[in-house]
């Protein structure tokens, strides 16, 4: 959106919460909260719902007779959570009643989480080289590279005054020439130097507190290789009309590649506006799905709904202009919540000074992330809601993974660069930016590694209205992202829900004058200088080794198998391993608590990015695995295996022969004649 600071908006913001039992859910400056609410047992299980009443907490269950009687046992949900784990049914998609999607603005992964453990960051073993260069040193003028640095490697003012501080552009000029056709080495000349800085964990706590409570996606990527329209457009609709696409010309768009809000198309014949093709919304009240836009009257004009015809022109009161045009109030959300009332599908739209786009901070924007955080999860309706949180587009800041997107002559995918002088170059999928999903089946500190991007939520939408026998399915979609890009299932368990709630940090209020949100106006007015020194190669603050950037730990899995991580697999309490010696053959090895064994260190090598056969090397000293399972220094002769994900299993590796990879007798590998599942973990450990 606008580079400028707008006005400042008014919100009413309170030191601490309640839910709809009355008990605090924010604390004051310098606490923490631990998320578990001291509701009385038998507050936990409703009776049906009807259209006015909660939703029940607990899912159908033949034995809730049971459940009660161990229950009034009870006296609080901190005791109940490991019973109601153990209890409840194994479930499905189905069981989710609502969903809330909410898209922040303009921060890329790497930005916000390249040192996070156990994700794709700045650990990452597949790391693209370009000549005898890594994408990590990346191109400048008048020294030789770049590489990823701490913003607020200077301390002092600089912890603040970089939270209000602007990278670069957002538009599709400036990050189209810093992809470089899929070199992705010209951020710092095509972008600029800040492009490549980078916050830690003491800078955006909150963000990691959420992350790493739930699930975090670390191959999720912006739509559209561009700003904040296209890919909001998308978010709603899963098209921009770039030519091939379902639509025709006269839909609009054609492409929609910038922020253009102005009737006509522009200069070039693109950008055309508004749009007409159906959205989302258009879909779900025509089979009866409800749904809902969330905004109050600064809404950054982020709201895409807006930029459609059909609701431009809705009659004042009409259902399409009460749910997608006129919306209702953040406030009426968190009351919604509260009383277990939302719609199935619920959009949030935040304002301005909330929005992380830059100068907006990340500290201000995480305490609304925060506060909707604990509005689905203290509401009785959590144990049937997802929250899905994403960011539009990077907002000019880079990313280290060159875009996975179609081959050129895709329809609806290519097309001829109109500005920059590209020649052919793809709309998206773009950048990798920040995404998690809030829900109790993505609990528990997971990383989600399917190739995803905004179309994903789109279809996440349709395979569960499909299990409640709904029909959402739009026919505005380009093919391939329909084929290629995530439904995002694969995140969630629903075979082991898990209803705890993790501590998350203390949220910082933004700041107000008179009432007003001002937090940018007043950062960057304490701060006039916001952008600190460029540490170039050879220069104070410059990184040398980009690995040691990143956290230690690791994550499990779970998703469909990618690149850009080592790996462990482990069945029951054996972990696949390399033998420590000259042996021909890998073993088996007694699993770790922290997977941290060097030798049960894996990288997968995918034959073709976005496919499913993978050759494995090891960590410990560079040898393949062989097809018969032998280690081999021969990189042609390793063993390329189909790797497959079953959601509550695990991974499952087979070969060309037919047979699956599998853990032996007495520390030796073995072959099955039908699926073996491994558990996986992604693991960062400077070793």
């Amino acid at each position: 959106m606008q580079d400028t600071v707008p006005r400042a908006v008014s919100l009413n913001i309170a030191s601490e919460r309640t839910d709809g039992a009355g008990n605090v859910v924010s604390h004051p400056p310098g606490g923490t909260a631990m998320y578990v609410r001291s509701m009385a047992a038998a507050d936990l299980v409703h009776s049906a719902p009807t259209a006015r009443q909660p939703d029940r907490l607990l899912p159908k269950h033949p034995d809730l007779a049971a459940i009660m009687a161990v229950l009034s046992k009870l006296a609080s949900v901190a005791s109940v959570v490991p019973v109601l784990i153990g209890l409840v049914h194994a479930g499905s998609l189905a069981d989710i009643d609502h969903v809330v999607l909410f898209m922040q603005e303009n921060r890329a992964f790497d930005h916000y989480f390249g040192t996070m453990a156990g994700v794709r960051g700045f650990s990452d073993p597949n790391v693209q080289v370009n000549g005898n260069r890594t994408v990590w040193q990346q191109t400048v003028d008048d020294t030789k590279y770049l590489k990823p640095w701490y913003l607020n490697y200077l301390g002092g003012d600089w912890l603040n005054a970089t939270q209000c501080m602007n990278a670069g552009s957002n538009g599709w000029n400036a990050n189209q020439l810093a992809m470089n056709h899929g070199a992705n080495d010209m951020w710092a000349i095509k972008n600029t130097p800040w492009s490549w800085g980078h916050f830690r964990r003491s800078d955006i706590p909150v963000h990691f507190d959420i992350a790493e409570g739930w699930t975090i996606g670390d191959m999720y990527q912006e739509s559209v290789i561009a700003s904040t329209n296209p890919n909001r457009v998308t978010w709603v609709s899963g098209s921009i009309n770039a030519p091939g696409s379902p639509q025709n010309k006269s839909e609009g768009g054609y492409p929609y590649i910038d922020n253009n809000e102005t009737p006509g198309c522009d200069k070039d014949g693109i950008n055309c506006y508004p749009l007409k093709w159906k959205t989302a919304g258009d879909i779900y009240s025509a089979q009866n799905v409800t749904w809902q836009v969330y905004q109050d009257a600064d809404n950054f004009d982020d709201n895409p709904f807006a930029w459609f015809g059909q609701f431009q022109t809705a009659p004042q009161g009409s259902d399409m202009h009460s749910r997608g045009m006129q919306g209702l109030t953040l406030n009426t959300f968190y009351e919604q919540a509260a009383n277990g009332t939302l719609p199935a599908v619920s959009y949030i739209v935040g304002p301005a000074q909330l929005s992380e786009h830059p100068q907006y901070s990340p500290r201000d924007g995480v305490w609304l992330q925060k506060k909707i955080v604990e509005a689905v999860m203290s509401s009785p309706a959590y144990a049937r809601t997802a929250l899905i949180i994403s960011y539009d587009e990077t907002g000019g800041f880079g990313d280290h993974v060159t875009p996975y997107h179609a081959p050129d002559g895709t329809p609806g995918e290519w097309i001829q660069d109109p500005w920059a002088g590209l020649g052919r170059v793809p709309t998206g999928p773009g950048f990798r930016v920040p995404f998690f999903i809030v829900s109790p089946w993505t609990r528990g500190g997971k990383v989600f590694t399917e190739h995803a991007d905004h179309n994903s939520q789109l279809l996440f939408v349709e395979k569960w209205q499909a299990a409640k026998g709904r029909d959402v399915r739009t026919d505005e979609m380009p093919a391939w992202r329909r084929e290629h890009m995530s439904d995002l299932v694969a995140a969630f368990d629903f075979d082991n829900p898990d209803l705890s709630l993790p501590q998350i940090s203390y949220a910082i209020p933004p700041h107000q004058t008179n009432g007003q949100l001002d937090g940018a106006a007043y950062c960057t007015s304490k701060y006039p200088v916001q952008r600190p020194p460029v540490p170039y190669s050879g220069q104070p603050g410059a990184v040398e080794d980009v690995p040691a950037l990143s956290e230690e730990g690791f994550k499990e899995m779970r998703g469909m198998l990618t690149e850009g991580r080592y790996l462990v697999l482990e069945s029951g309490a054996a972990a696949l391993a390399n033998p420590r010696n000259d042996s021909a053959r890998a073993v088996t090895s007694a699993a770790t608590q922290k997977h941290d064994d060097k030798a049960q260190r894996w990288v997968a090598h995918a034959d073709v990015i976005g496919g499913d056969m993978f050759r494995f090397s090891s960590a410990l000293d560079g040898r393949w695995l062989a097809p018969n399972g032998k280690m081999i220094s021969d990189k042609s002769k390793a063993g390329s295996f189909q790797v497959a994900y079953a959601p509550s299993k695990g991974y499952s590796l087979k070969s060309k022969c037919g047979v699956w990879l599998s853990a032996g007798q007495d520390g030796k590998i073995a072959w099955a004649h039908e699926a073996a599942y491994w558990k996986a973990y992604s693991v960062t450990y400077k070793n």
